[in-house]
């Protein structure tokens, strides 16, 4: 019988940490019920000690959420525990993640500390925060450049402080594979007690080793790896998710371990994650790429024509990928609308499903045919976003090769309408030049996509802007059918979240 590996997914906490990623409570609460549908088995809802915010997301997840650990990261402190079981404490089973670095590097540099000190505060934290959970997590930060036996002795000693589970984390994507799973086996042979906890990874992604890393930690022994949707994290990111959790599906003969993740919520969820954060999935991308299931080769597809398994070794629908044939139109009704939303993987309440289907009508009415992806679209702009300090009411543009490119945008700013027009180089910086004048504001934009939902002519445009600030960059996306509008929309949904995160910053 295979042995199980426990899903910890840190996507709120290492996840937001991904630049411009930044998320506020009502996406966070929407992300963990999607994570609780994958039936992840911890969700690391975030660092209650870090902002106001980021407390009080943590303590409405760890209220409301059911059929998963809600853990919290603290560092060795009595302030930093005290405040995460403050947000965790009516969670169903809260988790207390706490955190010491033991690598030279770190101790002499960071923390201005020698072994003893670390060993010491590792020990009094863990005691500390067994006092109000059993259920204690610590991480040896910089794990994999540390000295083996010195980990080794901090493991000992904090499973006997009360720690249940052990993570050694290759916190900056250091490790190869052979290395790491041999350093997982030493942890396994040379700590007396390692059987009274779980022993978990957390392996970053700077060399592109991250899933590998995580593989080769479960072949010598880990029974629980951190991870996010998408791989998103600090600077090249965490192991990815979907990546870890189909390779151990589908190559079950080889690894003799399972995850109790519902794969069929994997692509809605990845989809729901890239909208949040406004970072795109790329296209070539494993399991939920968009070419992930696509074949151009003749070859190629005349073999899968024939039978599947010649080149596809995992079935798109499980992990929720349909074909994106036409289910409805513009006859269909509510009720149509709510079963393939349920199909697609997500519950949406009454007055969710309304709104939904207002935009859904809207649509169909200058589109014949309405696809999943169109439908899911709708979800993710309608249902998930943040508060808009700015709304667009109208854009109209003037363009082409003998116009002067122009554009006058009506706006609601903080519930008072305001209007200005702008010239521009073309009609999209005409746009951003009116919207800037309007909002006052002076950030600068970074980059600029735009790609379509579906194909075809009359295709929802889907607009992606990186914009900074003041040092702060963040991610805009927009989504419709007129890419001029959707341009703008990303722009305003950018600076919305400028203003938002401005706010967060203003709490701590």
């Amino acid at each position: 019988m295979s042995e199980k590996i426990f899903i910890f997914d840190t996507t709120l906490r290492d996840g937001e940490q991904s630049p411009g990623a930044s998320m506020n409570m009502q996406e966070k609460f929407r992300l963990a019920q999607q994570l609780v549908l994958l039936n992840v088995d911890v969700i690391e809802a975030g660092f209650p000690i870090a902002s106001v915010g980021d407390f009080e997301c943590v303590r409405k997840i760890a209220d409301n959420i059911k059929g998963a650990q809600v853990a919290g990261l603290a560092r060795c402190s009595k302030k930093d525990i005290d405040r995460a079981w403050e947000a965790l404490k009516n969670g169903e089973n809260p988790r207390i993640h706490t955190f010491l670095a033991t690598s030279e590097i770190h101790m002499r540099h960071k923390l201005k500390m020698d072994r003893a000190q670390v060993l010491a505060l590792a020990i009094d934290s863990v005691k500390y925060a067994a006092q109000f959970t059993s259920n204690v997590e610590f991480s040896a930060e910089d794990a994999s450049r540390s000295d083996m036996d010195f980990v080794c002795q901090v493991f000992e000693a904090v499973i006997k402080a009360g720690a249940t589970t052990l993570n050694f984390p290759d916190t900056t994507g250091y490790a190869l594979p052979d290395e790491f799973g041999a350093k997982i086996a030493y942890l396994i042979e040379n700590i007396p007690n390692i059987h009274k906890a779980v022993l978990s990874v957390h392996c970053h992604n700077d060399l592109g080793l991250a899933v590998a890393n995580s593989l080769a930690a479960i072949s010598n022994g880990a029974r629980q790896v951190e991870c996010t949707i998408n791989g998103l994290g600090e600077r090249a990111g965490n192991t990815a998710m979907e990546e870890l959790v189909m390779t151990i599906r589908t190559r079950a003969d080889q690894l003799t371990v399972h995850t109790d993740v519902v794969t069929e919520h994997i692509h809605p969820s990845s989809r729901l994650v890239s909208t949040i954060t406004g970072m795109p999935v790329q296209p070539n991308k494993a399991i939920v790429g968009a070419n992930a299931f696509a074949h151009e080769s003749g070859i190629h597809q005349d073999g899968v024509l024939k039978e599947r398994t010649t080149y596809e070794i995992m079935n798109p629908s499980d992990i929720g990928l349909t074909k994106g044939n036409l289910v409805l139109g513009k006859h269909s009704g509510r009720h149509a609308l709510k079963d393939r939303t349920e199909v697609m993987g997500y519950s949406l309440s009454n007055e969710e499903l309304a709104r939904v289907f207002t935009r859904f009508k809207n649509l169909a009415d200058v589109r014949k045919e309405i696809f999943d992806e169109d439908v899911e679209a709708i979800i993710m702009d309608e249902i998930i976003h943040i508060p808009e300090v700015y709304e667009l009411i109208s854009l109209g543009v003037m363009s082409g090769s003998m116009k002067l490119p122009t554009a006058a945008v009506r706006l609601k700013i903080e519930g008072v309408e305001k209007e200005g027009a702008a010239i521009g180089v073309g009609p999209i910086d005409a746009t951003y030049q009116a919207i800037a004048k309007l909002t006052g504001t002076s950030s600068k934009l970074l980059f600029f996509s735009v790609s379509s939902i579906t194909g075809g002519t009359d295709a929802q445009g889907d607009v992606l802007v990186r914009i900074e600030d003041n040092g702060r960059v963040v991610i805009g996306y927009g989504l419709d059918p007129d890419i001029i509008t959707a341009a703008g929309k990303a722009y305003l949904n950018g600076l919305n979240r400028l203003v938002y995160l401005q706010k967060e910053a203003e709490k701590k």
